[in-house]
């Protein structure tokens, strides 16, 4: 079942910030949620329950940061153990996950969760990933540690063993049924890495040369291909620094504004999205919510606003 067709969404926030260097995304969910998104979606017809946030472990309160190569796997792993149940739990009552993060780390719990629940109808679950970064790193590539940068990776089997196994199976998702699309900011090694998986990715070249609509029409394709629907990631820094300023790490050269709307509302035409998650939105260095605004208007067009 799509989100299209149900008339209930779950909003789950998961404040997490261990995943990478600068603070402040953990009060991403709350800038989302008082820029009205509750209010919005209902006004577009759907039934909406706020499921509030899940516990996740400050960095304040933890003696160390554990392995280097890989910061905070262990808390980081517990808090998306408990995402994973809650999305889950969420598509068996008939609802639409919505996920509000926090930093990208968290969508390893996210469809964790959706590939677990489709596995209950022997089917398999597609990912389109909308983002600047290609978060495919693993302990090995990865130059910083930052677990957020790793997230994709541990989706289709590989990355921190904590993540990668995470309800006890995995992969969570088939390469061939992953599309990465916008990045523009990829680390040396991780390019081997992305090249070596088989999964698609289409960076910001192939947007400017193709257009958005025909880069989200193959995306789209590719996600839904075989699959009993596909799980939207969304990080916002997607969108270029002009229009989104408070994400956790810009970077220039990204969507328009018009862009990323057209990607949604072709997402949302496609009747093809089961669940979605938005991340990376950081109220310390946004201007008057901007981002967070920008990310109710994205969600709005992904589950159906129109124009006319």
């Amino acid at each position: 079942m799509t989100a299209s067709s149900k008339s209930q969404i779950a909003i789950i926030g998961a404040p997490l910030d261990l995943g990478q260097g600068r603070r402040g995304v953990d009060m991403g969910p709350s800038a989302v949620r008082v820029a009205g998104l509750g209010r919005r979606l209902a006004a577009l017809g759907y039934t909406v329950t706020d499921r509030g946030n899940i516990d996740v472990a400050q960095a304040e309160s933890l003696a160390n940061a554990g392995p280097s190569n890989a910061k905070y796997v262990a808390e980081i792993a517990e808090c998306c153990d408990k995402l994973a149940h809650l999305v889950a739990d969420s598509l068996a009552a008939g609802q639409t996950p919505l996920v509000l993060g926090g930093d990208h780390s968290i969508a390893a719990g996210t469809v964790a969760g959706v590939a677990d629940f489709l596995r209950q109808s022997d089917q398999k679950a597609g990912l389109l990933w909308i983002d600047a970064h290609a978060d495919m790193n693993t302990p090995e590539s990865s130059p910083s540690g930052n677990v957020h940068g790793m997230p994709l990776a541990c989706c289709i089997g590989h990355g921190p063993a904590e993540l990668a196994n995470l309800l006890g199976f995995s992969p969570k998702i088939d390469p061939a049924n992953v599309a990465l699309v916008g990045i523009r900011d990829v680390d040396d090694l991780e390019r081997g890495v992305i090249k070596g998986t088989g999964l698609r990715a289409f960076t910001m070249r192939d947007i400017d040369e193709r257009g958005m609509r025909d880069v989200i029409g193959d995306a789209i394709a590719i996600a839904s291909a075989g699959t009993g629907g596909f799980h939207l990631s969304l990080d916002l820094d997607f969108v270029d620094p002009e229009f989104a300023p408070g994400v956790g790490t810009p970077v220039r050269g990204g969507a328009t504004y018009r862009e990323a709307h057209l990607a949604m509302e072709m997402i949302c035409d496609s009747a093809r999205m089961i669940s979605m998650e938005v991340v990376e939105v950081n109220p310390v260095i946004d201007q008057f919510n901007r981002t967070a605004e920008l990310a109710v208007e994205l969600i709005l067009s992904a589950l159906g606003k129109k124009i006319l």
